[in-house]
């Protein structure tokens, strides 16, 4: 069915640049490449795992189908959620902040890999090396963690299950620099992220 302009959908595309399938994989072929349109059938369509909508004549681009976080049967953007906790304050790295769900006793909960500042983690290792004025009013990491889930319940009623807050240039990248939240999900649910002890 098509969306209203305006509305978040996933985007399908057709013409004769597009492939006809993956090579001998019938069943994603299927799943990818022939999609259709109810009730007339009408297609088939690519089905490019992307999010987006229509405003007017342009198509906006919002995501990935595969990062999108489904809770309590509400579908949340981790980029949205990702944004919120960047705005708690200058000690977290810009563009270096992950949100995605794990399955926790047959329900999914929203888990944040978030690293911190170089200078914030060199003060917590070499406290004597900060200078006077670079002591005041910095938060523990536990008040990291805190600020970061009381904004994410404000801003998006959302309670997080786990926050994990790693040391600079740690957290998994594309080679682009875009957050690979997949690589994230996959090194905590294998313990394998280098956290910060709290």
């Amino acid at each position: 069915m098509s969306c209203e302009a305006g509305t978040i959908g996933e985007i399908w595309v057709s013409g004769s640049s597009v492939a006809q399938g993956y090579w001998q994989n019938p069943e994603a072929t299927t799943q990818s490449f022939h999609a259709r349109l109810t009730p007339n059938q009408a297609g088939p369509f690519l089905r490019t795992g992307d999010l987006g909508f229509m405003d007017g004549d342009e198509l906006f681009v919002t995501g990935r189908l595969k990062d999108l976080i489904i809770i309590n049967g509400h579908n949340h953007y981790p980029q949205d959620i990702e944004w919120t906790v960047e705005q708690c304050g200058s000690l977290f790295r810009p563009n270096s902040i992950a949100g995605f769900s794990v399955e926790v006793n047959g329900e999914e909960k929203l888990v944040i890999v978030a690293e911190v500042e170089r200078h914030y983690r060199r003060q917590l290792i070499y406290p004597e090396s900060a200078s006077d004025s670079s002591k005041v009013n910095k938060p523990s990491l536990k008040e990291l963690v805190q600020s970061i889930q009381q904004a994410i319940l404000r801003h998006h009623d959302l309670s997080v299950h786990t926050t994990v807050l790693l040391k600079p240039g740690s957290i998994p990248k594309t080679s682009s620099g875009k957050i690979q939240r997949h690589a994230c999900r996959s090194r905590f649910l294998a313990g394998t992220l280098e956290a910060l002890e709290i």
